[in-house]
C-alpha cells in the first residue's frame, strides 16, 4: 500500500500541509555483496527498501515488514547505521513531507526477490560497483552508511530546513 492509512487519516485533516514523519530504509545485502534495490512506481527512482514507520512500530520491524511487502523476501536485520533527516519533498498530487530516514544494514535470508506491490515496478540485485549507475547521491549516502555500519551509526547533523 502506498500511503498508510493513518497518512490519509491526517491528510483529510492538514491536506497539503507538511507532515514530519519517521522513516526506514533497509539496505539487504547477499553473500556475494550484492545489494537488493526497487524502481519505484510514482517516480521511477532506483532505491533499497523504504517505508514509513507505522504508529508504534519499531522502524527495524518496518524494514522486515517492508522487505516482504516489497520484493517478497525475508531479511535480518544486523545494524542501525544512519539516522538522518531528509530535505522536505512535494510529490505529484501536492502532499508535502519532510521524513525522518532510520537506515539499517540487513542480511538477505531467503525468498526469490520479485516485485511484490504496486509500489515498485522492478527489482534487481546490484554489484556495489554499479550502484552509481542506478541511485540517487541520497541513496548511496544511506547505502554506504549501512555498508560500513561496523564503524558506528552515522547521524545527520546539518540542519535541512522546510
Amino acid at each position: 500500500m502506498p500511503t498508510p492509512p493513518y497518512v490519509l487519516g491526517l491528510r483529510q485533516k492538514i491536506g497539503h500541509n507538511l507532515l514530519w514523519l519517521p522513516g526506514a530504509t533497509a539496505v539487504v545485502q547477499r553473500e556475494n555483496g550484492d545489494i537488493l534495490l526497487v524502481k519505484r512506481s510514482d517516480n521511477g527512482n532506483w532505491t533499497p527498501i523504504t517505508g514509513i514507520v507505522d504508529p508504534g512500530e519499531n522502524p527495524a520491524l518496518t524494514c522486515l515488514r517492508e522487505a516482504q511487502e516489497e520484493a517478497g523476501v525475508e531479511i535480518e536485520v544486523l545494524a542501525l547505521a544512519q539516522v538522518k533527516a531528509d530535505p522536505p519533498m512535494t510529490f505529484a498530487n501536492g502532499d508535502r513531507c519532510q521524513f525522518l530516514d532510520h537506515t539499517f544494514y540487513c542480511r538477505y535470508l531467503s525468498g526469490q526477490a520479485r516485485v511484490n506491490d504496486e509500489e515498485s515496478s522492478q527489482v534487481a540485485w546490484v554489484a556495489p560497483e554499479n550502484l552509481a549507475d542506478y541511485c540517487s547521491e541520497r541513496m548511496l549516502d544511506r547505502i554506504d552508511a549501512a555498508l560500513n555500519w561496523r564503524e558506528g551509526a552515522r547521524f545527520g547533523f546539518e540542519s535541512v530546513s522546510h
